[in-house]
Formats: C-alpha cells, structure tokens, sequence
C-alpha cells in the first residue's frame, strides 16, 4: 500500500475542514515530510523501498484515526532518532515539545524488545507509563507496528519474525482491546496469527473457507431483506455492512467450542449504523419480529457499556437459510469508538494525559505499580499471574445494573474482592440471577452477582486460594490471612495431611 504526503494531507484536510488553524497544520504536515525526506534521505527499508514510506503509512493510519496535527508529524518523524543522526532537540526546536515528546515516547518503548518474562514486564512497565503521560505515544507506536508487521516476511530470520509478531500479538493486540480499539486489534492480530501459530494458521483458514462462503451468500439475502424491512417501516440508517469474524479471535473461539465450527454463531454478522440511539432500539425490535433470535445472544451495550465504553446491541437470528448471522446495531458515534475506541474520545481535546482516577483507566494504574512491584522485587515475577489484564474477559453485573469486567472463568470471590476487599473478607455466600450458587461456581456474561456477608466475619477462607482466578483476589486473600495470623504454608500441609489421614481411614 504506498501512501505519500498527498494521502495524508487529504485525509487531514477532510477530517478538519471546519477548522481555521487548518492552513497552518498543512504547512506544518508538509515541513515535517520535508524533515523526514531530509532526515531518511539514502535509507532502504529490508524490502528495498525508501524508507520514508514506512513514516508515510505510519502518518496515514493517525490521519485515518482523525488525530492532531502534532501526532500527523510524530508519526512521519518517529523513527527519525533512531535510524538518523538528528537528536529529539533538533525535532523540539522544529516541530515543538509536544511533538517531540510523542517521538521520545515511541522510541523508548520500542528500544525494548520481548525477550522473556523480566523484559515482557520492563516493556509493560514502560509503556503504560507513556499511555498515562500522553495517549498519542500508543498510537504512533501501533500505527509503527501495524506498518512494521505488514513487511515482516522481508526479515531473513524466522526467529525475528516469530519475536515481533508474538510481541504483537501477546502485548500490543490485547491492549488495543483495552483502550477499546478494535480495529485496531484485529489488524495486529490478524498480521500476527500466521508467523506466531503457522499451523493454526493454515488449520483455522482450512476449516472456514467452505462455511464462510456459505454463509457470506446467505448474509446478502438476510441485508437486502433487512434494508427492504427499515425503509418500509420509514426507519433511516446510514449504512449496513456485513463482516466476517477475524481469524486469530476465531481460532481462540473454536478451541474454546471444542473445534466444532456449528457452535460459532457470530462467523459473519452484519452492522447496521444508525442515526440516533432510540432508532438502534426500533431496528432490533423489527429485526425480532421478523427472524427468530437465538436465546441468550441478546447483549445491550447501549443501555450497559462495557468498562471500556463500547456500545453496541448484539443479537444472533437464524436468516432464511436456518444460518445463525450476528447483527450489531449502533449509531455512527458508537460505531467510530467501536474502531477506534479511546482515540475518538481526544479527537476534539487539548489535553493527552490520561485521567488514572477514571475507573475506565484505573488498570493502567494498577499496571504501573505492579510493575514497580515487579522491579524491586524479582521473585514477585515467578508467582504472578502476568496476563490477568489480557485474558478473555466477561461481563457481569451488580444488583444495581453496574458492568463489572472479570477475567472469563471467574468465581463469585472473584466478584466480590473486585467491588472491595471488605466485601470478599466477610463473603459467606452469593446469588447468581436469583439462585443461591457455590462461592467456586463459574460466572458467566451477563450474570447478575450479588454478595452475602456477614459483618462479623473479617477473615476469608484459605481454600479460596484454590479456586480464584484472578491474581487481585488472591492477593488480597493472602493479606487478609496474613494480617489476621493465618499461616497459609501451615494450614494447606495441614489440610493435606487431614485429607491423606481421612483417606487412609477409608481403606
């Protein structure tokens, strides 16, 4: 895909044609492509072309993303550090602090590379320090990626291409799925899968093809038939698509189906975008009364949004053809964020620092400091859970109808040292939609959780270090237990023995 300064100030153009500043962030684009021509001016990419190129796309995924001017120019100037003789004073002096900064940013976190587990949580480390300080270096650094991942075949090694991709996709894809990123995550992931998994790759590739198509012909009837319904009944939309499920979060779904391709029901779904939020409503109920949904596929992120803000109204139906097709309903807004996510919330702000106090960012925090944890303390590395934030996750509810995000397998414990540590300390049982449930039971979306306590009790018990699955739970586990006397080595060798003992008796 080769993309010049044209693309660029095109896009840019576009996107901030009611703006007066608009002339001067051209001038300023196009001094900064000058720069980086000077700066790169000789230099070849591995696969043979200039490698002003690489800048050049890097630039045009931010345009796309509708970012500032500043981040336009980070992004044509973000490897000039790094592979050229001039410093981050020679950018400051042209292009200002702010730019400059972006640069810095990107280019310390790229100086480390995934080498192990110590290396993944410096990496960690140092780039959810820069995401608190100034969004802007996450995105130059995935737009970088995304650029780097697309000429990846051209490294000699296998095993350099392995490291990159699995970065990719175990660091940077998940959290774009943080910030709500989506397209994002899917672009990384899908560049990845086959240089991380080959086999998989090619096995994933093999057992959709003839079900894609299949399908992909009955999802045209299902939308020429959704249109025909949404203009009889007068309802306006802005645009239907269809898409189909990417491979790498496919291939993640079918090992958790058991390999079996019948039981994916969102392998294509159709998106219809909407002019106003009460019409997205509308439209799910005419698509109701008119094709049979598949019970317990109805998601309304609208009225609940998930931790990251997505919003959306998910259902599944079976179309003419008796095939399961996904539909997502949502207004153009939602659908921007839903690519885009937190990106599309700075396009109109002044201020890049990241607000850690917001509970949407509070994981960002807990980040930061578990990696400090992490750095002063080298055994802590071997006993935690290192992905905990990256795995599949669910989405359960509070009594009062709160979005609680738990990792996907999660106990009512779990749940329950999530709202507070008191409340997991002094939990003696939980109800789940309604019906009293064992406290290891597993959640599952859109279960409503409510915590039993008693207010005597300030001590949890030791055997739910058996069952939690997240690392904060089991933390504040062990210090509750420790800070009450509870020697947890002691009381597990005893409750050994008791069992050994028990059993022993049985025969």
């Amino acid at each position: 895909m080769t993309k010049t300064i044209g693309n660029i100030i095109e896009i840019y153009s576009h996107n901030n044609k009611k703006d007066p500043n608009l002339k001067k962030d051209i001038i300023k684009i196009k001094r900064a492509w000058e720069f980086a021509l000077l700066a790169h001016q000789n230099q070849k990419r591995l696969s043979g072309e200039d490698y002003i190129m690489h800048c050049a796309r890097t630039s045009y995924y931010l345009s796309v993303m509708n970012l500032d001017v500043e981040t336009i120019c980070a992004g044509l100037l973000h490897d000039v550090t790094e592979e050229t003789e001039f410093t981050i004073k020679d950018i400051a002096n042209e292009f200002g602090e702010d730019v400059a900064k972006i640069v810095e940013g990107d280019t310390k976190i790229g100086k480390i590379h995934y080498t192990g587990e110590e290396r993944y949580a410096e990496n960690l480390r140092k780039m959810f320090i820069a995401i608190s300080e100034d969004i802007r270096v996450i995105l130059v650094r995935f737009a970088d990626r995304i650029d780097n991942l697309r000429t990846l075949q051209y490294h000699k090694t296998e095993e350099k291409k392995k490291r990159i991709a699995l970065e990719s996709l175990e660091i940077y894809a998940p959290i774009a799925g943080r910030l709500g990123m989506y397209k994002i995550k899917e672009r990384l992931e899908d560049l990845s899968f086959k240089y991380v998994y080959p086999e998989e790759y090619i096995w994933t590739l093999k057992e959709i093809r003839s079900h894609i198509e299949e399908r992909a012909r009955s999802l045209t009837k299902t939308k020429k038939n959704i249109i025909k319904l949404l203009k009889k009944n007068k309802i306006s939309f802005i645009k239907i698509y269809g898409r189909k499920k990417r491979y790498y979060p496919l291939y993640q779904k079918l090992l958790r189906k058991n390999r079996d391709i019948e039981r994916i029901y969102d392998l294509i779904a159709l998106r219809i975008i909407t002019k106003t939020k009460e019409d997205c409503y509308t439209v799910l109920g005419l698509i109701h009364n008119n094709w049979q949904p598949l019970n317990g596929r109805v998601k309304d992120y609208i009225l609940r949004p998930k931790p990251n803000d997505y919003q959306s109204l998910h259902t599944t139906i079976f179309n003419e053809d008796h095939n399961p097709i996904e539909i997502q309903i949502r207004t153009e807004e939602m659908d921007t964020f839903a690519e885009f996510g937190i990106a599309s919330h700075w396009i109109y702000k002044e201020n890049y620092k990241i607000d850690l106090h917001d509970k949407k960012y509070q994981w960002i925090s807990e980040l930061i400091n578990w990696q400090k944890k992490i750095k002063n303390n080298k055994d802590y590395l071997k006993n935690i859970k290192l992905n905990d934030m990256f795995k599949t996750k669910i989405f359960v509810l509070t009594p009062k109808n709160d979005v609680i995000e738990l990792l996907e397998k999660s106990t009512p414990i779990d749940f329950a040292y999530h709202i507070h540590s008191d409340v997991g300390n002094r939990c003696v049982g939980a109800r789940v939609n309604n019906k009293i449930v064992k406290l290891d039971c597993e959640l599952k979306n859109g279960d409503i959780i409510e915590i039993l306590i008693d207010k005597k009790r300030n001590t949890p018990n030791p055997e739910w270090l058996n069952f939690v699955k997240t690392h904060s739970a089991e933390e504040k586990i062990k210090h509750a237990l420790q800070k009450s006397g509870v020697n947890i080595i002691t009381n597990f060798k005893e409750k050994i023995s008791q069992r050994i003992t028990n059993w022993k008796n049985s025969k």
